[in-house]
């Protein structure tokens, strides 16, 4: 007698939850006054110097709470919408690890900072899907695993490093409301911009600042109309987008596959953790997942309450930075485009350094004038000097002073971006920079006309193509008449006066 054929699968329908942990870049650790590693000041201690009795658990040591910590926390909280406890309690969450030197971790589990948010989140079709957050409770990192000796020569054994150990690590949890990795990789792009630009954390990837972990299932439509749901895989520790993106894809083939084979669904003990392999770009087992009780967390004896007050709450709100989603709507009503406004959203301390610059110049109507020098001479100068336009050591005020000569015709577009070297390493007004450096467009008729003439008659062959009707041949005679001035010469107006003289003009 043969076995009933399995069900085939009709459709399949993925869905993700998403947990995100953010270090925050206090200057000390969650539970002692130890140097944080995820702190700028601190991004390049050597292994296992932030360490003091705390971290290492040595008997008789006892935490203290980072007021900022919890503050920070909660400002991503008030973001996302979260309601803030009015009353929170750390908790120890039990397992042993070799970069756990306490054998728990001090974490919240039933009672955290903030609960029930959302975040609207704009799809690339231009539609909003709101997506829910479950909580965000705060806790302390663990230390670090290495398995690689300095310059690199590998290590059979595993080298731990402690410096990590004790960061303050806000846990984000969403709901189960993702249903393709797009939409994953949308979130922890927008949610780490979010939290730059409260500056709760550097936000650098390749520091794991930033940790994204989905968990990943299929509910899959059979063709005897059952729905059935695969079992739930977390994947562990992802800092990258791409492998966001690579792990969940990759899981949606391998979870299909597997039901195929095996038929096991979603249940109680069904749930693993799999780590992501970036180079053979697959998912890796690594154990079965522990349910909350398989802990056995317990209210820490040693640490009091978290107390909120409605006052405590205002303060933070008032404190809060522009959110993103608001600073990118007014940069497009002033008429920023895409391609720019990517660029000034990419980094927070170029999005000050731009505002200070355009207040300097007026206002918003100075926005796009005020792109123009910021984003291209001032990001060249601050490309090959290896640091931010913020740090160049222009001022906004000159940038100013450079917009408005711009704007009066009184420089050209070339000695606008000279102008900007210039001022990086000198508090002189522009306008002396530029009178200093020849730089003011010559109001000379005569002399303008001398070097048009002399630029026509050194490009014979490019003048000759403008009076055939080849006006991208313009270019070169304009360019010759800016370098003879010496750059003392709008090329717009040297255009003009060459079109004039070609019999191209009025």
């Amino acid at each position: 007698m043969t076995a009933p054929l399995r069900p085939s699968i009709v459709h399949s329908r993925l869905i993700v939850g998403l947990e995100i942990h953010v270090e925050l870049a206090t200057r000390s650790k969650m539970f002692t006054r130890t140097p944080n590693v995820a702190h700028p000041d601190y991004f390049d201690a050597a292994p296992n110097t932030l360490v003091d009795p705390v971290v290492a658990a040595l008997p008789g040591t006892l935490p203290v709470m980072n007021r900022r910590a919890i503050e920070l926390s909660m400002m991503v909280g008030l973001a996302l919408k979260c309601t803030i406890a009015a009353r929170s309690k750390w908790d120890r969450k039990n397992y042993f690890y070799p970069d756990l030197p306490k054998g728990y971790q001090i974490s919240q589990y039933d009672m955290p900072l903030c609960a029930d948010g959302s975040f609207d989140l704009t799809l690339t079709d231009g539609s909003v899907k709101q997506i829910g957050i479950i909580r965000a409770h705060l806790e302390e990192d663990t230390g670090k695993l290495g398995h690689e000796l300095p310059g690199g020569l590998s290590f059979d054994g595993s080298l731990i490093d402690l410096n990590r150990a004790g960061t303050p690590l806000l846990e984000i949890v969403t709901a189960p409301d993702f249903s393709t990795s797009e939409e994953v990789v949308l979130f922890a792009q927008e949610l780490r911009t979010l939290c730059r630009f409260l500056g709760v954390t550097e936000g650098i990837m390749q520091k794991a600042h930033m940790r994204f972990e989905p968990n990943v299932n299929l509910a899959l439509t059979l063709s005897d109309g059952r729905e059935v749901r695969t079992p739930i895989n977390e994947i562990k520790n992802l800092n990258s987008f791409r492998a966001v993106r690579g792990a969940i894809d990759y899981e949606v083939e391998r979870q299909q596959a597997e039901w195929i084979e095996s038929a096991r669904e979603q249940g109680r003990g069904m749930k693993s953790t799999r780590g992501w392999d970036d180079v053979a770009m697959v998912t890796v087992l690594q154990r079965e997942k522990e349910d909350a009780h398989d802990y056995r967390y317990f209210p820490d004896p040693d640490l009091v309450p978290v107390e909120v007050s409605a006052e405590w709450i205002a303060r933070i709100a008032a404190e809060m930075a522009e959110l993103p989603a608001v600073r990118r709507s007014r940069y497009v009503a002033a008429g920023i485009g895409e391609k720019d406004l990517r660029q000034l959203m990419d980094l927070p301390t170029l999005c000050t350094f731009f505002d200070a610059a355009v207040l300097a110049a007026g206002g918003a109507g100075a926005s796009v004038a005020v792109a123009k020098i910021v984003l291209n001479a001032g990001s060249r100068h601050a490309n090959e000097r290896g640091v931010s336009v913020a740090a160049l050591g222009i001022t906004p005020a000159q940038i100013a002073e450079i917009v408005a000569l711009r704007e009066a015709g009184s420089i050209s577009a070339q000695a606008a971006d000279q102008l900007v070297g210039l001022a990086c390493d000198s508090d002189e007004s522009v306008q002396a920079l530029a009178a200093r450096g020849g730089l003011l467009v010559s109001t000379d008729q005569g002399q303008l006309e001398a070097w048009v003439d002399a630029a026509i008659a050194a490009n014979g062959q490019a003048a000759d193509d403008v009076r055939g009707g080849k006006m991208a041949a313009i270019g070169r005679i304009v360019g010759a008449v800016v370098k003879e001035a010496s750059g003392s010469v709008d090329g717009k107006v040297a255009q003009a006066m060459i079109m004039k003289r070609l019999g191209k003009g009025a």
